[in-house]
Formats: C-alpha cells, structure tokens, sequence
C-alpha cells in the first residue's frame, strides 16, 4: 500500500493478510502443534505477487472515483483519468 501513498490504519477498513515463518502457538498449550509452511525461496514471489496486487486495487479504487459533494458543504474531485494515465506512462508503470 505504500506504493501508492497509503499505509492504512486501524480505522481504515483495509483488510491485511500477514505471513509468518514462525510454528503457531496456542497460548496455555505446552503441546507444540504441527507446522505446514512453504520454502523460503516462495515468500518473495509471493510476497512481490500480493503487493502489485494490493497496488492494482488501490489504483482501480481510485480511477473508480467520481466527483462527489458531502455533508457540511464539502467536495471532493474524482481522480482525472487522463492526467493519472499520462503520470503512470511517464513513470513507466503504464502497459498498453
């Protein structure tokens, strides 16, 4: 998420998904449970995979917006989509 100028918090509604090589423990248990994991050498693709992921969805969230009047008289503008399209060509983050 920090890709796109995000870093969420806990009243954002943004749903997290965490890996951890450790063994699960449950608490007041002093029988260890079993194991299941994937190699090291798979977190990274997976990881890197979960990322462009997360980065395409906030970037499809925001095209999505349009411009829209709220409470108390306050505005918002929806992203223009030229402008965003011209930013990620320059950058080299647009395929066509």
């Amino acid at each position: 998420m920090a890709r796109t100028g995000d870093q969420g918090d806990s009243m954002s509604g943004d749903i997290f998904l965490a890996f951890s090589t450790a063994n699960p423990v449950v608490l007041g248990s002093a029988k260890p449970l079993p194991a299941h994991s994937i190699p090291s050498e798979a977190l990274s693709p997976l990881i890197g995979g979960v990322s462009e992921a997360t980065e395409e969805a906030i970037i499809n969230a925001l095209v999505a917006g349009e411009d829209m009047a709220g409470a108390g008289g306050s505005f918002v503008y929806g992203l223009p989509n030229d402008r965003l399209r011209h930013l990620l060509k320059e950058d080299n983050r647009l395929q066509d």
